[in-house]
């Protein structure tokens, strides 16, 4: 589980939790000060989401983003991290788009061993509960993600998100 400070709150309150639930499921969970709606926009506005998705910390450089988000329209994100001499591409296709309650999308850079996401933004009063579900094709490419260091950064990402909300 990840906590931190959020902007003059108590760092007691929304925290970020990352659980394996299976063996081919990650669950990242945080309640957003925000509703619905605003959430659901800051993942589905581009000009949004390339301000808050990368975590700071990672020495990771979003290159460029391609993000048409519908339902059958596609995502493409390039980064370049200090360690690879390449630039790195993820993408995918958007399989579910229904505004504010849901996102589906798939991560094709793995090729069969890539995962489906799925993002759930429920109201809670004035709050929003955002579950992103990362489904692996197997045991094994869960354990090679988790390995790698691609899920250690939602923390992060989500107390950026939390302090673009609070600019609305």
């Amino acid at each position: 589980m990840d906590a931190g400070k959020q902007g003059g709150r108590d760092a007691l309150q929304n925290l970020t939790t990352v659980n394996r639930e299976s063996d081919r499921e990650l669950v990242v969970t945080r309640l957003f000060n925000a509703p619905p709606r605003i959430v659901f926009e800051a993942w589905t506005s581009p000009a949004l989401f390339v301000r808050w998705w990368v975590p700071q910390s990672s020495g990771v450089t979003l290159l460029s983003s391609e993000l048409d988000i519908r339902t059958g329209g596609t995502h493409r994100l390039v980064f370049a991290h200090p360690v690879s001499g390449e630039p790195m591409a993820f993408f995918g296709r958007y399989i579910e788009v229904t505004p504010p309650s849901r996102l589906v999308w798939t991560n094709e850079e793995g090729g069969e061993e890539g995962a489906v996401t799925t993002v759930t933004f429920e109201e809670r009063g004035t709050q929003t509960l955002v579950v992103l579900r990362d489904l692996y094709p197997s045991k094994a490419a869960l354990d090679e993600a988790v390995a790698s260091g691609s899920t250690g950064g939602f923390g992060e990402q989500f107390e950026q998100l939390d302090a673009l909300l609070a600019t609305f």
